[in-house]
């Protein structure tokens, strides 16, 4: 069965064109999967004892995101497996996908944004933030951008999202002189260590910036607005903002880099529990 999850991991990153985060963790489900149930042959694999890992998940009591994520990997995975018949039978094609608990983001005001970038930054941690927030990125994306994907004339950014789908988002005023002046100090690292990249970021001690140093960071920031956040409530953030001031669920949905408009609908609910926190807000003020 391992054979199989390599040839499948395999098909997913070189003709899906997944991510190596999202490859690997396929692969983390997977093999538990096969861990957990002993068996060499796939074609032994039948929806009784499928039924019986899912129970045991739930069991666990792992977090629902984490049961549906791994309910999702099986279906793709024995469906690839029936559709290139290394399997005569798909055991998983009546198993049903649990429901996503709908959680709404969470999201910081721009006053509180503001009060970040104006605390001291330097000019990498400032491109870091910038590129976040006012362009939405995902952490991965932003880690994984090179020079040539930011275009300081045309004044838009080039991202590789998820299955490495492209997609161009405007870049402001503020973020393209923000990168303007980052560019010649990330020119002397260059040269100071002798490095061979294209990527945009750079740190101080000529490393590439990894996911974990932008969390980092971001989690410190959030330090100083007394609130626990991640790089993803910058981009939440930057979508609620947009909404709440007018823009096109659409447009939002595009620079998002989203595929179906039902999750960036989500954020219209963020935006009502604001209009509503406002309303009582200003009602509870004139009351007194």
């Amino acid at each position: 069965m391992y054979q199989t999850i390599g040839e499948y991991l395999e098909y997913l990153e070189l003709e899906k064109g997944l991510s190596q985060n999202t490859v690997d963790a396929y692969r983390r489900d997977l093999e538990n999967f096969a861990d957990v149930l002993g068996v060499d042959n796939l074609s032994d694999v039948d929806r009784t004892m499928i039924n019986s890992y899912v129970r045991g998940l739930r069991e666990r009591k792992l977090a629902p995101t984490s049961v549906i994520r791994k309910v999702a990997s099986l279906r793709g995975f024995f469906k690839w497996a029936n559709s290139v018949n290394i399997i005569s039978k798909n055991p998983a094609s009546t198993l049903e996908q649990p429901k996503v608990p709908q959680r709404l983001p969470k999201v910081i005001s721009i006053t509180e944004i503001e009060e970040m970038l104006h605390s001291n930054l330097t000019q990498l941690q400032l491109v870091i933030m910038e590129l976040l927030y006012s362009c939405g990125l995902r952490v991965s994306e932003l880690v994984n951008m090179k020079v040539q994907d930011i275009d300081l004339v045309s004044k838009y950014v080039r991202c590789f999202g998820k299955g490495s789908k492209e997609r161009l988002v405007p870049i402001g005023e503020k973020a393209k002189q923000i990168v303007q002046e980052y560019l010649p100090k990330r020119e002397f690292l260059i040269k100071k260590y002798n490095l061979e990249t294209k990527k945009l970021l750079i740190s101080d001690n000529g490393r590439l910036l990894t996911r974990q140093d932008v969390y980092n960071f971001i989690h410190s920031q959030g330090k100083l607005i007394h609130k626990n956040i991640s790089p993803h409530t910058l981009r939440h953030s930057f979508a609620t903002h947009l909404l709440e001031n007018g823009a096109d669920l659409r447009v939002v949905q595009e620079l998002l880099g989203h595929s179906d408009v039902s999750t960036t609908q989500l954020y219209t609910h963020i935006s009502k529990k604001r209009l509503k926190e406002v309303y009582f807000s200003i009602n509870n003020e004139t009351n007194v």
